[in-house]
């Protein structure tokens, strides 16, 4: 089992429990939204029972991946020579061959950086590049020519379709689901000005339609939906839906709020 950040840490791979079946949500009863029904019928975004310091992962997850520490005495990987897979490219002198849990299918042409660590079940297409310093939960699937540019934490149970960028600084919350084409951005002012890289954060059980554009710093709210097609220019609510170009806000129908379901 390999060891994650504290933003990931502690939780176990397909067969673990759900760990959101614990307790009842505070979140829904504090609302006291008329759809609270659906929600005890489905235990999926009750909160875990957790230390006092993991009530914080989806606060700032981005700072907890500093205190990952890998374990690099495991043996190197016996991947088929002809299937020209790079696993642990060396980006500087003093990088770490990349650390990946039991279970993982990776195919041709794929690329993973030194310094990157994965979980169990992990599972690529073809033609996948994983940079450096990027942080992988368990039972995570990349698709097809995606791009990760490092720097990037994923949590659990995460579904990336083809051809998705996914650009430096970024975090990718548990169950999530990204569609295919789907492109996010860093820079809010390409080459013109200096300006801090800020990527997308992308909340617990959100879903993203294919060919969708995110602007930088952008904010993808918990079980919250974009509509396929749509360019996010400012940040989507916890559960509602965004629609269009410019995407427009709504409240999600009750009939959706609901988690994805791999």
């Amino acid at each position: 089992m390999v060891r994650f950040s504290q933003s990931l840490d502690d939780r176990q791979s397909k067969n673990r429990e759900n760990q959101y079946q614990k307790q009842e949500d505070n979140y829904y009863s504090e609302r006291q939204k008329p759809q609270e029904q659906v929600y005890q019928q489905d235990n999926f975004y009750r909160q875990p029972q957790m230390e006092e310091a993991e009530e914080i992962i989806y606060q700032n997850p981005v700072i907890e991946k500093e205190s990952v520490q890998p374990d690099y005495s495991k043996p190197e990987l016996d991947l088929f020579a002809d299937q020209n897979i790079q696993f642990g490219v060396k980006y500087s002198p003093n990088s770490k061959p990349p650390v990946i849990g039991k279970n993982h299918t990776i195919r041709s042409n794929s690329i993973i950086y030194n310094d990157v660590v994965i979980g169990d079940n992990f599972r690529t297409g073809h033609n996948v590049v994983i940079r450096e310093n990027t942080n992988i939960g368990d039972d995570v699937l990349i698709g097809t020519n995606t791009v990760i540019e490092g720097d990037v934490i994923i949590g659990n149970d995460v579904s990336i379709q083809s051809n998705v960028y996914i650009p430096t600084n970024s975090v990718i919350e548990d169950n999530v689901f990204i569609g295919p084409c789907a492109c996010f951005t860093n820079d809010k002012y390409p080459v013109r000005i200096n300006y801090e890289l800020q990527g997308p954060k992308v909340r617990r059980g959100a879903s993203i339609g294919g060919n969708t554009t995110f602007l930088s710093n952008v904010e993808v709210g918990e079980g919250s939906i974009v509509a396929a097609g749509a360019i996010v220019i400012h940040s989507v609510p916890p559960f509602y839906l965004a629609i269009g170009t410019p995407a427009r806000i709504k409240p999600l129908p009750d009939h959706l709020k609901v988690p994805n379901r791999f």
